[in-house]
């Protein structure tokens, strides 16, 4: 897990990306030839210091080696004419990386889904890995954090974990933006209840 420093005033070390991120599926077995590939990914920025969210963004990507099919659409919102305009993953990791801080700040997921699919899919598109290594190097797996503070038996659902929180689902369940704006409160949440993975030295 990835501690955070905390201090009186805003700070790289104190900036948190939350990602979401949405790829190609399908109600069963992938079309032959095809891999699911990052289509959308959602980010929003904590500022871990001032216990908010500061800043929401959305990359979308264009896959080359699969299509968004209408089950993916069901799911997510998105379509392949939409997708189609999106950039390479390669540029959306560059965004990331040039423009999000991500090789330094530390970042967060719902669960280890997003990490893996990053790194299963730098590595098949010969793309530098955007947070560095080892990929775990600066991950935090808010689901995990949330599922111990909580004391709950099984990892829940980002939606039912908000439930059990008492906050609101804001936007649309499996849009990357949204979700990782959803996420953001629970780690808000987390670090409200002093449960989330914290280095406390002053800036």
């Amino acid at each position: 897990m990835c501690g955070l420093t905390l201090g009186p005033v805003r700070h790289e070390s104190s900036l948190l990306n939350v990602i979401d991120v949405e790829a190609t599926c399908w109600d069963g077995q992938p079309p032959p030839g095809s891999v699911s590939e990052i289509i959308e990914i959602g980010l929003t920025v904590v500022d871990v210091s001032a216990r908010r969210r500061v800043s929401r963004h959305r990359v979308l990507v264009r896959p080359v080696r699969s299509s968004v099919s209408d089950f993916c659409t069901e799911l997510t919102g998105l379509t392949q004419a939409e997708v189609a305009r999106g950039v390479t993953f390669a540029e959306a990791c560059r965004i990331l990386a040039e423009e999000h801080g991500a090789g330094q700040r530390c970042w967060a997921s719902w669960g280890e889904y997003d990490r893996r699919q990053f790194a299963r899919q730098s590595q098949a598109d010969g793309v530098a890995y955007p947070f560095g290594y080892p990929t775990e190097r600066t991950h935090t797996n808010a689901k995990a954090v949330f599922t111990t503070a909580y004391g709950l038996r099984k990892k829940p659902a980002m939606s039912q974990a908000l439930q059990i929180a008492g906050l609101p689902l804001e936007g649309r369940h499996h849009r990357g933006e949204d979700d990782a704006w959803n996420i953001a409160a629970l780690v808000l949440d987390l670090l409200d209840r002093g449960a989330w993975p914290v280095t406390a030295t002053a800036v």
